[in-house]
């Protein structure tokens, strides 16, 4: 059976990174009401002073894939203490950088493997997948 369901196209490592559970915010200009699933779309975009962080844990960095499913379980405007909270929960994926703009709490984080290449896009967008990958 195919779904539709929202995607949200994240650079590398970042996709990557969500993908494994390591990181459970995403950072964005913008907030959302959407909540509920999306599939996270690993783009062609790669932050290159980043990749040299996370080179040495043995992680595969695919581009034009969708690589999870995950949760928008809420959508927090960022402040001190919410940034704090972050950096303080996972050092490795957010170092100490202070964000503005809305935090986007992924939860029920799953990998998937789809092997289709699939071109990107801005902003939350449509795509329609097979139930059987995401279950």
């Amino acid at each position: 059976m195919v779904i539709k369901l929202k995607v949200l196209t994240l650079r590398q490592p970042w996709a990557t990174l969500v993908a494994e559970g390591i990181k459970k915010y995403e950072f964005r200009s913008w907030k959302t009401k959407y909540r509920g699933k999306v599939l996270i779309h690993a783009g062609t975009g790669i932050d290159k002073e980043d990749m040299k962080k996370y080179k040495d844990m043995n992680l595969k960095f695919p581009s034009r894939k969708i690589i999870a499913v995950v949760e928008i379980e809420d959508c927090l405007e960022l402040d001190e203490k919410l940034n704090n909270k972050i950096i303080s929960e996972n050092n490795i994926a957010y170092g100490n950088k202070v964000r503005t703009g809305y935090a986007w709490k992924l939860n029920n984080i799953k990998k998937i493997n789809y092997d289709k290449e699939v071109n990107g896009q801005l902003g939350l967008w449509n795509y329609d997948i097979e139930e059987k990958f995401i279950l």
